[in-house]
């Protein structure tokens, strides 16, 4: 049965499920925000009561993630596409290569926008089992004088994640963990770069979080335009022009609402709880579902299945739009069924989702 607060199950990949309890707060705040008279939409980014908001978000940020003090965090707009341009644009300088880790679509456009400004590599790979894995530590390979290494944590359409990552000594660690930033404890340390579309843990679309190591900043390319140069929206607390600001708000308070959930500690078991249920379906299923991703390689994040029959399939998924499964749908390269339980679906919804696949499989038996 579904909650009086959502009319839905939302599983959708992104953008995706909010919490309620955010959603409600910025309702009860959008036309009079903070006594104000106008909505926070409304007002100058270089007012008091928008600064305020503004680093909160930050420090909030800097709390969950336990962000050290040598690392700048920058809120930029054009999402994780317009990072896999501006990472080669900044990192990587001429007569330097940069390797890129293989493990799914988002790291193979990465990969292609870097070769649009200097010369990389690939330092591992699994396309040839279809992404249904991520590469080991001992598959990786790449030189000592690469400029970066970069990866991608989670893959949305393959639904597999890095449970470990690579240690790379005194190659900065660059990081697309879009999909899964902030649902789970990370060593902050261990990157030179960590970047992020908001709009699956973070908080609605418009907004991308990046997280710099400060000595990268100091070394960066200054031969590109002003706007796409990390060191301009450091020295100038990412107001250089006028921010997202409804989106840093909400982000802002998706923060605070994982604050009170006990952080990131008590997210990400939960989160590996919600999984649990859906994958403990799969595996139990005798091959009426079937998961894409190999058991040691699956993301908590995305749930990626076949069901034995295409037209079942078929089937399945229109029933579960019909009893209020929304987002289910595999990605349109892949096909099949995807679940994507992010930090704000509700353990109540996994298990609705639990209760409808087993339901499904026995009366198809």
């Amino acid at each position: 049965m579904l909650s009086d607060q959502k009319s839905v199950y939302n599983f959708n990949a992104g953008p995706s499920a909010l919490p309620s309890e955010v959603l409600e707060k910025a309702q009860a705040e959008l036309v009079n925000f903070k006594a104000s008279g106008m909505s926070i939409m409304e007002m100058s980014h270089r007012s008091a009561t928008y600064e305020e908001v503004h680093n909160q978000a930050i420090s909030r940020l800097r709390s969950l993630f336990q962000i050290p003090e040598n690392y700048e965090v920058l809120f930029l707009q054009g999402g994780a596409s317009l990072q896999f341009a501006m990472v080669p644009m900044n990192f990587l300088p001429e007569g330097k290569k940069a390797s890129y880790i293989m493990s799914g679509a988002w790291s193979d456009k990465a990969l292609k926008e870097g070769k649009t400004i200097g010369e990389v590599y690939e330092a591992a790979s699994t396309k040839d089992s279809n992404y249904n894995h991520v590469p080991s530590t001992e598959e990786i390979r790449f030189e000592e004088s690469d400029a970066y290494v970069h990866i991608t944590s989670n893959n949305t359409i393959f639904g597999t994640q890095f449970h470990e990552f690579p240690s790379t000594g005194n190659v900065p660690l660059i990081a697309d963990m879009s999909s899964d930033i902030l649902s789970r404890p990370i060593d902050v340390s261990k990157f030179g770069m960590i970047y992020a579309g908001a709009q699956k843990n973070l908080g609605p679309s418009g907004v991308t979080v990046a997280i710099i190591r400060k000595d990268l900043l100091e070394n960066a390319n200054s031969e590109i335009p002003s706007i796409l140069k990390y060191s301009t929206h450091a020295s100038s607390n990412s107001l250089y022009n006028t921010p997202p600001s409804f989106g840093i708000y909400m982000l802002g308070e998706v923060l605070g609402w994982m604050q009170e959930q006990g952080g990131l500690e008590q997210i990400s078991k939960r989160n590996e709880e919600k999984a649990n249920l859906i994958y403990d379906v799969i595996d139990n299923s005798n091959g009426f579902y079937t998961g894409h991703a190999e058991k040691d390689s699956r993301s908590l994040m995305n749930i990626t299945f076949r069901v034995a029959d295409e037209e079942l399939e078929k089937q399945f998924l229109q029933e579960a739009k019909e009893a209020g499964f929304v987002g289910l749908n595999g990605h349109r390269s892949v096909g099949g069924c995807r679940a994507s339980a992010y930090n704000a679906v509700s353990y109540a919804a996994c298990e609705a989702l639990q209760q409808f696949m087993l339901d499904f499989q026995e009366s198809h038996k």
